[in-house]
């Protein structure tokens, strides 16, 4: 991609989320969203193949039919209460079309076959802004008006994303699908708490995009797509290929690693609101995502390829692994320890 339409997509996007994230008025937050809908486009058809383009179509028409949602939602507010903050959306009819809008943006299941699609149709570093960066100005507008969101919606698209992020992982083999259905689980856990809890929401969603990115960066250094070429690569960079397995078992959510801090912290908070039920339905669905997180670390490390044929062993990676990379990594690994730290925040 030419340099210069890269700074101005790159430019764009950090102006869309910083009027999104910094806007009262639903009008400007409406204009962040489209601005970021706009700017990503060129990132995800950039690589000018057939599975580029229908990614950037499915996910501009989608996108377009979220903002719909939002102005129609935000408008009818104004109609009946003359509002236009976004803290005071109180007619019914507009939470529920928001509650519907922002699912959409996010990939809230049922709203989340799109999602898949796009990643897989898109490069490894448009994958990490997709998973990240483009969540992050919907799940503000969602925590902004956290209030007047419909509970029962909500509750029930969320307990349904983290069963079928789950189970729809189990059968992938494409890496970006199988992070796709993570990221969908994810948001499950986070929407689930918003109500009680919006500040465990935001611990959450950075934590989850800190081990996403040390995830999808490594795979980038090792050039890993499917889980074919995941059991070879452990010949490149052998470091590397074992930091990935507990960056994805910190995903997953296992103990003593990152990844458990929020998910102990939700749990532990649906207890205190006597939601057990819930509580304990969301951590048996985290099972599922644990045996396909298990099943990619397995093949990561473990996993010889099953051929007898003599290949080359390519011991050096043509670049060297970023102290970006490593730093991520790194964090994704050991920051449970620093959960008390991490708890005086909320």
């Amino acid at each position: 991609m030419n340099p210069q339409a890269k700074l101005i997509s790159i430019s764009s996007l950090l102006l869309g989320t910083t009027i999104t994230i910094s806007s009262s008025h639903w009008m400007m937050a409406w204009t962040g969203l489209e601005i970021n809908t706009l700017a990503i486009l060129p990132l995800i058809s950039n690589p000018h193949h057939p599975r580029a383009i229908e990614a950037a179509t499915k996910y501009f028409l989608v996108q377009a039919a979220a903002s719909t949602l939002l102005l129609f939602s935000s408008t009818t507010n104004a109609l009946f209460t003359g509002q236009w903050d976004i803290t005071q959306l109180t007619h019914p009819t507009s939470c529920l079309l928001l509650t519907t809008a922002i699912s959409m943006k996010l990939g809230l299941v049922p709203f989340h076959f799109w999602f898949p699609e796009v990643l897989q149709g898109s490069s490894l570093m448009t994958s990490l802004l997709l998973t990240t960066a483009m969540k992050f100005p919907p799940i503000t507008l969602l925590l902004m008006a956290s209030p007047s969101l419909n509970y029962t919606l909500l509750t029930t698209m969320a307990i349904a994303s983290a069963a079928l992020g789950g189970w729809m992982g189990l059968n992938q083999t494409q890496i970006r699908k199988i992070l796709a259905f993570s990221s969908i689980s994810h948001l499950g856990w986070m929407t689930i708490i918003i109500i009680y809890n919006p500040k465990l929401t935001l611990i959450t969603f950075y934590l989850y995009c800190m081990m996403t990115a040390a995830t999808l960066l490594t795979l980038k250094t090792t050039k890993i797509l499917k889980l074919s070429t995941m059991m070879t690569a452990w010949t490149k960079i052998p470091s590397l290929s074992a930091t990935l397995m507990l960056a994805l078992l910190s995903l997953a959510g296992l103990p003593p690693l990152t990844g458990f801090l929020p998910k102990w912290l939700i749990i532990q908070e649906l207890t205190k609101q006597e939601m057990t039920p819930t509580a304990t339905i969301i951590a048996l669905l985290s099972l599922l995502g644990l045996f396909f997180y298990l099943r990619l670390a397995y093949c990561a490390t473990i996993t010889l390829p099953p051929n007898s044929s003599n290949y080359m062993k390519q011991w050096r990676t043509n670049k060297p692994v970023n102290t970006l990379t490593a730093t991520l990594t790194t964090m994704t690994i050991t920051l449970l320890p620093f959960s008390p730290m991490i708890l005086s925040m909320l």
